[in-house]
């Protein structure tokens, strides 16, 4: 009705994409009455690979703004319970107040806590942790200028330490059986395949489970890791590893 130009996503049945036309979306209202958000396809292929289904206990670890939560909670069909943990309680309150709007307040639980502190606390343990780790942002260096002035190698050494520690920390979260999904929007081996190998080599509990079965094959690397690319798939560089705990 609006005219605004779109196509379907090629590897998402609940994204189409727009190159013009988002400040008629917004001006229409669409965004704040809750009937659409923006993402890039990369963070939905990482929903993907969560696969959330209703009736399961997922947890989202460093959950805020909350473009994954929202559309992992849409997944629930109102069974089941998110609960979603974030070190920054404003952007925690505005995720609230989206989940409102999108209808899927009543599966999402939020949690003012770091992660480390939260998981040394709790024993409950869930069917799927996700961990979106923070990261250096290389695969999204085409929407964040200011990132590719401001990268330090003792910055990188220092993610890759939070990274292993939070990735830790999520892994008790886990129950035997449960997934582990590990995910950032970098596409720099060090803070991905490494951290996952690194990861393994401490935590010999967990096993790779391959993504090919829940996204499409040109996005899966020959260890079963998801890998956009930004040249090649035209979306955001990210990365993601579905680990398994045994039972």
């Amino acid at each position: 009705m609006l005219k605004v130009p779109h196509e379907p996503s090629l590897y998402l049945d609940d994204f189409v994409r727009l190159k013009t036309g988002m400040q008629n979306v917004i001006q229409a209202g669409l965004l704040k009455e809750g009937f659409c958000a923006v993402q890039d396809e990369s963070a939905g292929l990482v929903v993907s690979i969560v696969d959330p289904q209703p009736g399961e206990n997922i947890i989202d670890c460093c959950a805020a703004p909350g473009g994954k939560t929202l559309f992992m909670a849409s997944r629930l069909n109102g069974q089941g319970k998110l609960f979603a943990v974030d070190i920054n309680e404003g952007r925690l309150r505005i995720l609230r107040e989206t989940a409102k709007l999108h209808q899927v307040i009543d599966v999402i639980s939020t949690i003012h806590s770091d992660l480390r502190t939260f998981s040394t606390d709790k024993v409950v343990e869930w069917d799927k942790v996700l961990l979106d780790a923070p990261c250096s942002g290389l695969g999204v260096l085409s929407k964040r200028a200011d990132l590719r002035w401001n990268r330090r190698l003792e910055d990188m050494e220092q993610l890759k330490h939070l990274q292993d520690e939070l990735l830790d920390s999520a892994s008790r979260l886990v129950k035997p059986g449960g997934v582990l999904i590990y995910s950032t929007c970098s596409i720099d081996p060090e803070e991905n395949e490494e951290r996952i190998e690194a990861f393994l080599l401490r935590h010999p509990e967990f096993y790779i489970d391959p993504v090919n079965k829940y996204v499409p094959e040109n996005f899966v690397t020959n260890r079963g890791f998801c890998m956009s690319n930004p040249v090649k798939h035209e979306l955001d560089g990210a990365f993601a590893a579905r680990l398994v705990r045994s039972q």
